[in-house]
């Protein structure tokens, strides 16, 4: 059975017809060819197919496409400006915070989400925002240190992360 979706995906509006079983993630890598947001586990316990779904971070693995209907999606590849890598993004690379790259695009998306509500985190809420997502390259210490780096910058819903 096909169901039909509109949606706003990194700011531009979407209308497809998908079968009712698409997940979220299967829609954003094989419908629209957004592959940054990378299938992990497939369960739910890994985070790294994360994206903000009306500011909110989801595993995109465990929502179908059609439970997304009417609302915005935000993607990693809906982060860059003006071809510029976004703050949080910069800030990985600069820290060190990225080794396989895989668990990555969510990571931010979860990083992104914890300085959209609270553009000053301390470390102990940078650790919760993120706690959805595991790494098993760098650990977790320059992944919260390009957290509070973008967050120092002035990361934070009034500023670069502003949608």
């Amino acid at each position: 059975m096909l169901v039909e979706v509109s949606l706003e995906v990194n700011g531009e509006q979407v209308k497809k017809e998908v079968p009712a079983s698409r997940t979220l993630l299967e829609f954003l890598r094989e419908d629209l060819g957004l592959t940054g947001t990378k299938e992990g586990c497939g369960k739910g316990e890994c985070g790294s197919c994360t994206v903000l779904v009306d500011g909110k971070p989801v595993n995109s693995c465990l929502i179908l496409a059609y439970q997304v209907d009417g609302c915005k999606v935000t993607t990693i590849e809906g982060l860059e400006m003006n071809g510029e890598l976004h703050t949080l993004q910069e800030a990985f690379i600069e820290e060190g915070a990225v080794q396989c790259g895989f668990c990555i695009p969510g990571m931010i998306m979860s990083a992104k989400a914890v300085l959209d509500t609270n553009p000053k985190p301390t470390r102990d809420e940078i650790r919760r925002g993120i706690s959805g997502n595991l790494c098993r390259c760098t650990g977790y210490v320059k992944i919260i240190n390009a957290v509070e780096a973008a967050s120092k910058s002035g990361c934070g819903k009034s500023s670069c992360c502003q949608e």
